[in-house]
């Protein structure tokens, strides 16, 4: 486990990257709206000044879609395959996952999306209402539990702004997907660009595809590989050169673009042991609840609908 734990750090890094311009940092499909009539075909490449202004409104929603998460609870289907290839995950793993203010409060659900055990799931109800009461209280606990949050936040916008300045964009072609016409770029790492973390000093070791619908300036699709190895803790845990990581971005509101699906495949070692990590993570069902104390109602109304009754004992048969 201590080994998986040090490869869900880099994961965690690649939500951020992906979501940055190539995340994962991973689902079905999430509801979207009617697709926008797509723009003339063009072959023509953007001149430079319209690519640097694309981009940087492609990184300001990318911001204001990582703020709107904070509103959507969804559903979450993670389906972990032991190689890349099994066409069957070995295991699957259903949540509802839904915004407490200062993270998620996840409630583990059956394989077909509704609750396995009825009484565990009213349970995590309740609960999820006292996470939600308490966050949604003034005092200093949740003033300091807040700014923490809002300090990871701050981190991310950061990992998400240095994207424009350590990688390398060229434009490749416009291609059709989905109704949409896609601008297609080539990342590649900037050699110039000096690292402000260890999270951007990932990128040097990353390059990637994104497909970019122009119109509204948001990214639909990242694909990413990693071109030399990425050490951890210290060089005592490594993600190996090769694995590969992307994801699937929707419209699941009007200028609200979210992860409909992500996918990591990566190989690596922690000590002397060799850990792989092959999870493909489908989102769907967004619903916005807003902040705590906007959702209390919900869930308080949810929590209120009586469980449905368990069904009779079986009549005993009569002794002969």
């Amino acid at each position: 486990m201590r080994a998986r734990n040090s490869f869900l750090w880099v994961t965690a890094k690649r939500s951020t990257l992906a979501a940055a311009l190539f995340l994962a940092l991973a689902g079905s499909r999430a509801p979207a709206q009617e697709p926008a009539p797509a723009p003339p075909a063009s072959t023509a490449a953007p001149s430079a000044a319209e690519q640097n202004a694309l981009l940087d409104r492609v990184v300001a929603n990318l911001q204001q879609n990582d703020a709107a998460l904070d509103l959507y609870e969804r559903l979450e289907r993670l389906e972990i395959r032991r190689h890349p290839a099994d066409a069957q995950p070995a295991e699957v793993r259903v949540s509802r996952i839904v915004p407490s203010g200062t993270g998620n409060y996840r409630i583990a659900l059956g394989p077909d999306a509704t609750p396995a055990d009825p009484a565990a799931y009213r349970a995590s109800l309740a609960n999820l209402l006292k996470v939600l009461e308490w966050a949604a209280q003034s005092g200093r606990p949740q003033r300091d539990a807040f700014e923490k949050f809002a300090r990871r936040k701050k981190d991310r916008n950061v990992i998400i702004e240095a994207t424009r300045s350590a990688f390398l964009f060229t434009f490749v072609a416009r291609e059709p997907r989905a109704g949409r016409l896609l601008a297609k770029f080539r990342l590649e790492p900037n050699p110039a660009y000096k690292p402000v973390s260890r999270a951007t000093a990932i990128f040097a070791k990353v390059r990637g595809t994104i497909w970019i619908d122009e119109a509204s300036a948001q990214l639909v699709r990242v694909e990413g590989e990693v071109i030399s190895d990425i050490s951890i803790g210290l060089f005592l845990a490594k993600v190996y050169k090769g694995s590969h990581f992307s994801q699937e971005r929707s419209e699941i509101a009007p200028g609200v673009w979210l992860a409909s699906s992500t996918e990591y495949d990566f190989d690596g070692r922690k000590f002397f042991s060799t850990v792989a990590i092959h999870e493909r993570t489908f989102a769907t069902r967004y619903r916005r609840i807003g902040p705590p104390s906007e959702a209390l109602p919900l869930f308080r109304a949810e929590l209120a609908i009586p469980a449905p009754a368990p069904p009779a004992a079986p009549a005993p048969k009569p002794t002969p």
